[in-house]
């Protein structure tokens, strides 16, 4: 895909949002919500919505303006969960989009997953053989016949049954005609928090969700923990007993946005202190300290604060490539970094630029970027990066490369300043990086860049062959 192409970033798979809020258009809000979390999928989008009798919906594939072509949702109801979705291109699918709507013995059920389970597959084949049958190839399907199957009498005793056979990493929001339920995996790997709204609660993988919609932040979701909020509020519930939180690091580093609080660090805050952190380990002779844009702006910031080198923009992104551009013919392909970037010349002309970006996943972008710096007549180019080499594939819900198209695992840092071109190239250490969240630093799961995983993991992790085959990759 040209996206992976230009962008050489590992992919979010995708952003949950609920709402509960009698009186109020939930619908409406739901659209608002999932537009603020569009960065985590843009591949589909859904809303579902409950009135206490029924449950409707309405997803489809493309952007959320794409879906909602004709304007904001006019579904009635009191409760709303939402789902924006990435995938890989073998799973980008109508069938596969989200929310997932049943109906069972216990009522009607809609739900909505971020994450990926590692034992999905062996679920699969157990409720196939009880006879389920399955329309689409995403694991969350696989929960939505766990709960369905369920023999407990409540919602609430299926939810955490289900929970308790679930491996890797999830966020749920699942709406009843009358409820709306959110459950986290016992290590917290994805995401999930809760806001509040004057009569009314909301779940969203970001706060940037609730700030959109008015909502206050009132805390994340705990690890294990599944909350209920129906017409006597908010009920907490351990249904799984928490493990070492292991909160995604990437989240920080690069998926989430930057206006988004994380167990109460702000994104921003984190990754100026990530560049700030690169400036005291990578010291460099430069003239103008450049970011990659938009990812690597934040820590370059902190570079150029710590460092004194000035700041400047040296790089122009287009902000207006559409979808369109997902599958180009090959003059396109070979193009498009230059599509998506382009150096300005009189600011790069005759300077030693010190650029900044937040990851090297294969390493071909960077390479590009570094040679059309040149071609627009940088004197000299480094290459500082505010995260550790990537050695390891996630299987926590990021569609990521195997592991042997991760450069950081295939070449020594040195070899990858060769490849890309630059003069120098740093990476921030893995303690280093850790040092720019100290609130958090014992809870984030970093396994991409030491391969330890804190969760359990399928036994061939250099084929990923534990996930679908028909799926692309993608777990939600």
């Amino acid at each position: 895909m040209l996206e992976e192409t230009f962008l050489d970033k590992w992919k979010e798979e995708c952003g949950i949002f609920g709402v509960y809020a009698p009186g109020a258009n939930v619908a409406n809000m739901s659209y608002f919500g999932l537009y603020a979390l569009q960065h985590r999928g843009q591949e589909s989008a859904g809303i579902a919505v409950a009135d206490g009798k029924q449950i409707d919906l309405v997803k489809g594939m493309g952007l959320v303006s794409e879906v909602f072509r004709g304007g904001l949702p006019t579904l009635p109801g009191h409760i709303s969960i939402g789902h924006v979705r990435y995938s890989t291109t073998g799973s980008s699918m109508l069938v596969n989009t989200q929310p997932l709507q049943v109906s069972f013995v216990g009522g009607s059920m809609a739900l909505a997953h971020n994450g990926n389970l590692v034992n999905a597959k062996e679920l699969r084949i157990e409720l196939e053989k009880r006879g389920s049958v399955f329309q689409t190839s995403i694991d969350s399907e696989v929960i939505v016949n766990l709960i369905a199957r369920s023999e407990k009498e409540s919602i609430e005793d299926k939810i955490v049954e289900t929970m308790g056979r679930l491996r890797g990493a999830y966020s749920l929001v699942i709406m009843t005609q009358d409820k709306l339920i959110g459950a986290r995996d016992p290590y917290g790997i994805r995401p999930m928090c809760i806001g509040k709204l004057p009569d009314g609660w909301v779940l969203a993988s970001e706060s940037c969700a609730l700030d959109t919609i008015g909502a206050e932040l009132v805390r994340d979701v705990k690890p294990g923990e599944m909350v209920v909020i129906d017409q006597h509020g908010l009920t907490s519930i351990s249904a799984i007993q928490g493990r070492d939180t292991a909160l995604c690091i990437f989240e920080f580093i690069y998926f989430a946005r930057p206006d988004s609080i994380i167990e109460g660090l702000n994104v921003q805050e984190a990754r100026y202190a990530m560049g700030r952190q690169l400036a005291r380990e990578y010291k460099v002779d430069a003239d103008l300290v450049i970011s990659v844009p938009d990812s690597g702006t934040s820590a370059a910031l902190g570079y150029s604060a710590e460092s004194g080198i000035p700041y400047n923009e040296g790089l122009l992104k287009n902000r207006y490539i559409g979808r369109t551009f997902i599958q180009p013919d090959q003059k396109l392909r070979d193009m498009s970094v230059r599509i998506k970037l382009n150096a300005i010349k009189p600011v790069i002309q005759g300077k030693r630029i010190l650029m900044v970006d937040d990851s090297i996943v294969r390493g071909t972008t960077s390479g590009k970027i570094v040679t059309m710096l040149k071609e627009a007549g940088a004197k000299e180019v480094h290459f500082g990066v505010s995260s550790p080499p990537i050695t390891h594939p996630c299987f926590y819900g990021i569609d990521t490369s195997v592991r042997k198209e991760l450069v950081g695992a295939t070449k020594t840092v040195e070899q990858i300043r060769q490849f890309i071109g630059a003069d120098s190239l740093h990476y921030l250490s893995l303690e280093g990086l850790k040092k720019s969240a100290p609130a958090i630093e014992d809870r984030l799961c970093s396994a991409c860049f030491s391969g330890k995983y804190p969760a359990e993991v399928p036994d061939d992790l250099e084929d990923n062959k534990f996930i679908f085959e028909q799926s692309g990759g993608c777990g939600c």
